[in-house]
């Protein structure tokens, strides 16, 4: 089965309506939404509207810190995000709110576990920045696959028997076979706000027969993005980071 993942949309319809056609061309066959349907963007009822239907079709979706803090404010998050998620709290219906709320914070699924920020404590929110991150991550789960995002940025480790590690980012576009004897955490980069210097929105596919997990990247119409985004009122910074992928 080819499964498609997508985390940190963030809002972004243009961005996430491209990623799904370009999932559906190459022939998905079931959608992993990964969390962070909100925040920064100015299309949220369009997204959870979207995630919704997505979820009622069989796809897998899982509750994100923007997604959280809908209905649970957060005190870590810097000013500009937390006025985009004032801004959104009050343009979701109470039955979008619901649908955030209950999300899970992570699903496990044969050997893959699917989770928003990463394994040892889903609720903390924790980034996965480097080798010793992605090792806490891994050790705190039996399952061997790991598909994360929250970081916005595309990356690869993997743990051996013997507890060796290995980090690398992967190239758009070429398959890396997940082999049997390691164990993996794939951290999917971000389909509405990439910040890896690439402009392009990020979505991942990963065939559970082959093993293959291919990251793919999207063009889509970034300057109506950030237009939605200014004609809301929100934060400038928010529209201008979306063409420089950072």
């Amino acid at each position: 089965m080819l499964l498609a993942l997508f985390s940190d949309i963030h809002a972004n319809r243009h961005a996430f309506a491209a990623c799904l056609e370009a999932a559906r061309i190459r022939g998905a066959e079931r959608l992993i939404l990964l969390g962070d349907f909100v925040g920064y963007g100015g299309d949220p009822e369009w997204t959870v509207d979207t995630a919704m239907g997505l979820v009622e079709a069989g796809a897998i979706a899982i509750r994100g810190n923007h997604d959280e803090a809908i209905g649970t404010p957060s005190e870590t998050m810097n000013a500009v995000a937390q006025t985009a998620i004032e801004w959104t709290r009050g343009r979701l219906s109470t039955g979008q709110r619901r649908f955030l709320a209950e999300l899970p914070l992570s699903i496990e699924e044969e050997d893959r576990l699917y989770v928003h920020s990463e394994a040892s404590n889903p609720k903390r929110w924790r980034y996965v920045q480097s080798a010793l991150d992605a090792a806490r991550s891994m050790m705190s789960t039996p399952a061997q696959i790991t598909f994360c995002g929250h970081i916005h940025q595309p990356a690869l480790y993997s743990l051996s028997a013997s507890a060796r590690m290995t980090a690398f980012v992967p190239r758009e576009g070429i398959p890396v076979q997940l082999l049997k004897d390691r164990q993996w955490l794939v951290v999917a980069g971000s389909v509405g706000q990439p910040r890896d210097h690439n402009p392009d929105a990020c979505f991942l596919t990963f065939d559970t027969g082959s093993r293959d997990v291919t990251y793919l990247r999207v063009a889509y119409d970034v300057e109506a993005a950030a237009s939605r985004i200014r004609d809301n009122g929100l934060p400038a910074f928010l529209a201008d980071r979306l063409s420089r992928g950072r």
